[in-house]
């Protein structure tokens, strides 16, 4: 038995590696559908479609608990999936089994609050809003922007915090495909330029909303003012994941320390910019 991971393509990595650097002694299955990244740009019942498809294939492969490592599959499909299929998961494979999103974790750093937790309105006791006093902002897929999941959720836990998401459509993609440093940073340049016109100055925090962007994290750095507090998922995710198996320690989730890495693309090695991520080259087998 082993931890799943899944991603549209490599970006999950940077969650991973932080996972199997938390947990070094359980076993974990990568699955990067390369095959249809990036999902950012797909419909809804396309991406549930696909994220149902990628989780059954890591049950299949032993997997007990799956981490979503992607933004736009935990914001579009999670829900769905919980609700509506891993109960019927668990009874097929006859063994506890679950899927995770990256969302919560990253909202509950980002907020300093328990998911739980819920702020008491002051309108509803006749007093008057409070005015935000500090912007975060959200790098992120069109379809994780259109979702407003962290809009909605940051809103609900504080009203001190204005949240914006910038899309940026194509990002994901120039990444996946390993696209040369000097292109990449024009793009987040302009990313980073284009929320700060439209709140009229920079935030005061930073959330990479989607895990590509961990991976060119330096130049998302480099284009915000020295100082700026970025979020990182990565570490978000090990936390909460740590406090979960504390909880349900009824899981089986191997201890032989296996690493196993597979794509519903083209397999083989990965791109150079991910050898350089990763600090070494790294290949996938077919899925």
């Amino acid at each position: 038995m082993a931890i799943g991971v899944f991603d549209s393509g490599v970006g999950g990595l940077t969650v991973h590696r932080e996972l199997t650097r938390r947990f070094p002694r359980r076993d974990f299955i990568y699955l990067a559908d390369q095959a249809n990244a990036p999902y950012g740009g797909r419909g809804g019942e396309d991406i549930v479609d696909l994220t149902r498809a990628g989780c059954e294939r890591l049950f299949e492969a032993g997997a007990s608990v799956i981490v979503l490592a992607c933004n736009t599959a935990s914001a579009i499909a999670l829900r769905r999936l919980q609700q509506t299929w891993v109960p019927e998961a668990r009874a097929r494979h006859g063994r506890p089994v679950n899927v995770l999103g990256i969302i919560v974790p990253t909202i509950e750093a980002a907020t300093g609050l328990p998911w739980a937790f819920e702020a008491e309105r002051s309108e509803r006791f006749g007093g008057e809003k409070i005015e935000a006093i500090d912007i975060t902002g959200v790098f992120c897929t069109a379809a994780t922007a259109m979702s407003r999941v962290y809009e909605i959720e940051i809103d609900k836990r504080r009203e001190d915090l204005a949240v914006f998401s910038e899309p940026c459509p194509g990002l994901a993609g120039l990444i996946e495909l390993g696209a040369p440093a000097e292109e990449l940073k024009l793009v987040v340049d302009d990313h980073v330029d284009a929320l700060r016109r439209r709140i009229g100055r920079h935030p005061d925090k930073a959330i990479l909303g989607c895990t590509h962007y961990e991976i060119v994290a330096d130049l998302f750095a480099a284009a915000l003012p020295p100082g700026t507090t970025v979020i990182h998922q990565p570490t978000a995710v090990a936390d909460a994941l740590e406090r979960y198996f504390l909880r349900h320690p009824d899981y089986d989730l191997g201890v032989d320390g296996g690493r196993e890495f597979l794509t519903t693309g083209k397999a083989g090695p990965q791109s150079d910019l991910v050898a350089q991520f990763w600090g070494e080259p790294l290949t996938f087998n077919p899925a």
